[in-house]
């Protein structure tokens, strides 16, 4: 995953995601909010109050203000292959959070470092045959029952395809379904595997929002969350 096709497109990155999902009516922020809300209701869920947690393809840190509202007693650490994308997320949003670059074909961690591991929109730009490789890096990583959720764009859902198609960024981007996703977890290690869909209306309809947990098994949401569990001693 030695790629620094991220470096060229670090500076221009908000604007050009700020661009291409203005028909939604949100902004990149509204959407980053939104995954690590999810995230902390999956680490509530896991009676992981304060969670030692890894942002897996962090970029320019458009996750880092939800982290810091969602979970305000403790900082993820922060890890991506562009360093140039680390170092615009430490002059964007500076912090406590620690900021680590991706420089080998293995993840600068301990086994075990990590309670929660999350992931937003970064698989899909990992060639397909290196997914199996950095799912169990990721679960090396992680501790015996601590939680993985892993956002990606549904290419089951048109508007988001358009979106992916149009999107400068996106160009080399090979969208997976949530089937897929869960099978490549499963045969990582990874129990207890599951997929929920979210983002379903735009801004326009926000009063329809409230529906979104009764949909999380359509799978028409915008994206879709794999979420699983590390084998060993809290798994299910």
């Amino acid at each position: 995953m030695q790629d620094p096709e991220f470096d060229s497109y670090a500076a221009d990155y908000h604007r050009q995601h700020l661009d291409n999902i203005r028909l939604t009516g949100e902004d990149p922020a509204y959407f980053a909010d939104y995954k690590i809300a999810q995230l902390r209701r999956l680490a509530d869920g896991a009676g992981l109050d304060c969670p030692a947690m890894l942002d897996f393809g962090s970029g320019i840190g458009n996750s880092l203000p939800g982290f810091r509202r969602h979970f305000p007693d403790n900082a993820p650490v922060c890890a991506d292959v562009s360093p140039a994308s680390l170092a615009l997320a430490q002059e964007r949003s500076p912090g406590p959070e620690r900021h680590v670059a991706i420089t080998e074909n293995r993840l600068p961690f301990e086994d075990g470092s990590f309670d929660l591991v999350f992931s937003a929109c970064v698989f899909h730009h990992i060639p397909w045959e290196e997914h199996d490789h950095w799912l169990h890096e990721l679960r090396r990583v992680t501790r015996p029952g601590g939680r993985l959720a892993i956002f990606e764009h549904n290419p089951l859902n048109p508007l988001t395809v358009r979106a992916v198609r149009t999107c400068p960024f996106d160009a080399n981007a090979r969208l997976l379904s949530g089937r897929r996703l869960r099978r490549h977890v499963a045969a990582a290690g990874w129990v207890a595997v599951g997929t929920e869909y979210h983002v379903f209306f735009p801004a326009a309809l926000a009063t329809l929002r409230r529906l979104d947990p009764a949909l999380r098994r359509c799978p028409l949401g915008a994206q879709h969350m794999c979420v699983a569990t590390a084998p060993g001693e809290g798994a299910p």
